[in-house]
């Protein structure tokens, strides 16, 4: 008797394991139609995310990214997108998330987010030697942005109407690295960027190049689920609080030079 009890009481405890296997199976699959979290980004977007000398993605979102597939067990996709077309990739499940130095601010209430993480803040850069000091000096002078980009957004907000007004032309670049090059060239006079990239791309060339002290805007970082995705969002945030806890969003802050920035979650 006592036998036959064990053995029903192990085979009830199977059942159960596979119940409880079965019900995890089929939230994975709710959370991402092809079972992979795929990671929209802009490979253009040093430190936070950009291709590296050995040809692999890098970038402190990249690597956070990564370490939160890590910890859930998730198969990671990272997909370098045109910046421009980042609504209709998300919209479309062809990317399951924006992570990639994604302004919160003025687009809260097209995305579901993730709690901000990074301070940011909108700045310009100009030649070392062009003699330009403050945002005043913009006056005349061709300014570019990167095409839909958070500067882009700020400088046509109400707040910067006089500002804008004031450049000669206002121009728009697929992405930072032409941006530099055009700059460099004489091209243009000026980049309005983040922060961020703009001592990533300063750095070791200040002889070239100089951050103005004057700021645009101050705004903040998260990543961007498409609105009403709250599922995977509350997992990927669930992790990322983990991750901040145990120090690797801070290791991993201090290796691209982004720790000033660091915003503790509200479960950190």
């Amino acid at each position: 008797m006592k036998k036959l009890l064990a053995a029903l009481l192990i085979l009830a405890m199977a059942l159960s394991f596979a119940a409880c296997s079965g019900s995890s199976s089929a939230a994975s699959s709710e959370l991402f139609s092809d079972g992979k979290f795929t990671v929209g980004f802009d490979q253009d977007f040093p430190p936070y995310g950009y291709v590296g000398d050995d040809g692999e993605f890098a970038g402190f979102d990249i690597e956070m990214a990564k370490k939160v597939a890590e910890l859930k067990g998730w198969e990671i996709d990272l997909v370098p997108i045109d910046w421009n077309s980042k609504d209709a990739e998300l919209d479309s499940g062809a990317i399951d998330c924006i992570w990639n130095g994604f302004t919160i601010n003025g687009r809260e209430d097209a995305y579901t987010w993730s709690e901000p993480y990074m301070d940011n803040s909108q700045v310009v850069v100009v030649r070392a030697d062009s003699g330009i000091k403050t945002l005043a000096d913009l006056a005349g002078k061709t300014v570019t942005v990167q095409m839909d980009s958070s500067a882009q957004s700020a400088l046509a907000s109400d707040d910067l109407a006089e500002l804008s007004a004031s450049f000669g032309k206002l121009e728009t670049c697929p992405e930072y690295n032409t941006a530099f090059m055009d700059l460099e060239a004489g091209a243009v006079d000026a980049i309005a960027m983040d922060l961020g990239v703009a001592k990533y791309q300063v750095e070791g060339r200040e002889d070239k190049f100089v951050i103005l002290d004057d700021q645009l805007v101050s705004e903040q970082y998260g990543i961007g689920f498409k609105l009403g995705n709250t599922a995977l969002r509350d997992e990927v945030q669930a992790a990322f609080d983990q991750l901040y806890k145990d120090g690797t969003v801070a290791e991993l802050a201090e290796k691209y030079g982004v720790s000033d920035g660091l915003i503790a979650p509200a479960n950190g």
